[in-house]
């Protein structure tokens, strides 16, 4: 079976600043991963390269049997992404429906209209979210985790084969996390493949299937009982971090800041 991402060797850079370096992992079909590291680690660059918004200085990135580089529109029709919340224009008129229609938007060519079908999707995507009744809401009347959601609901719009995800927990609500973690795992059980950029590792300890540390470079990358270690996560976030275990549950302390 073709991996869902695999970078090889790859070295990212802004101007004369290399962001990236070297980094190689493979994540296999349909696997739920959490790529962790500091603030300027490189994490939402990472995702970027996936989807070929930026180009790698070296190496390739492979997304779903296809070349990032080769053929990026093709990879960004079969991927769900939802950038990190704060980027979004909140000064734009937008209802809840238009945001998650953009997500069906994706699916058709310049200029071509959407049907009843996308109108079902959204809809079916927004009730996944538990917002339905929020169809015909100005966006921007909505609270941080209800907008995080909407975003969510028009990645799930638009039916992919693999969601990446930067930072989607910062500044929502612990329902509204807790939403979002069920719909990922649900998504991850139906065979959709799941990246998530996270500061905080703690929500998704029990569901996760590898997990990536990275600080410019790729510290570890295994299974959580394999990396979640004290000495492993300080280095990633050089800082001392605390993790605590209890009848098999962790709980990490230390590596949530975003300082």
């Amino acid at each position: 079976m073709k991996p869902l991402i695999e970078f090889v060797g790859v070295d990212v850079s802004y101007g004369t600043e290399i962001v990236l370096h070297d980094i190689t992992f493979r994540v296999d079909q349909p696997e739920f991963v959490a790529i962790v590291g500091p603030n300027g680690a490189g994490k939402t660059t990472l995702l970027k390269t996936s989807l070929g918004i930026i180009k790698p200085l070296k190496g390739t990135v492979t997304v779903l049997g296809e070349n990032v580089m080769e053929k990026p529109w093709k990879i960004r029709r079969m991927v769900g992404y939802v950038p990190q919340r704060e980027r979004f224009d909140y000064t734009m008129p937008a209802l809840v429906k238009d945001i998650v229609l953009m997500g069906r938007a994706l699916r058709r060519k310049v200029g071509e209209p959407l049907r009843k079908a996308d109108y079902r999707a959204a809809e079916w995507a927004l009730r996944k979210v538990g917002l339905m009744d929020l169809w015909n809401e100005p966006f921007s009347h909505l609270s941080g985790g209800q907008q995080q959601r909407v975003f969510i609901a028009r990645a799930l719009a638009a039916e992919p084969r693999l969601l990446l995800l930067d930072e989607p927990f910062s500044g929502v609500d612990i329902e509204s996390q807790e939403i979002i973690v069920k719909v990922l795992k649900e998504y991850k059980s139906k065979g959709v493949g799941v990246l998530v950029v996270v500061h905080d590792l703690n929500p998704l300890l029990e569901v996760v299937d590898k997990i990536l540390l990275l600080n410019r470079r790729i510290l570890a990358f295994g299974k959580p009982a394999e990396i979640v270690e004290s000495s492993l996560l300080s280095k990633t976030f050089q800082r001392p971090v605390k993790v605590l275990q209890a009848g098999g549950v962790y709980f990490i302390l230390g590596a949530d800041s975003h300082a």
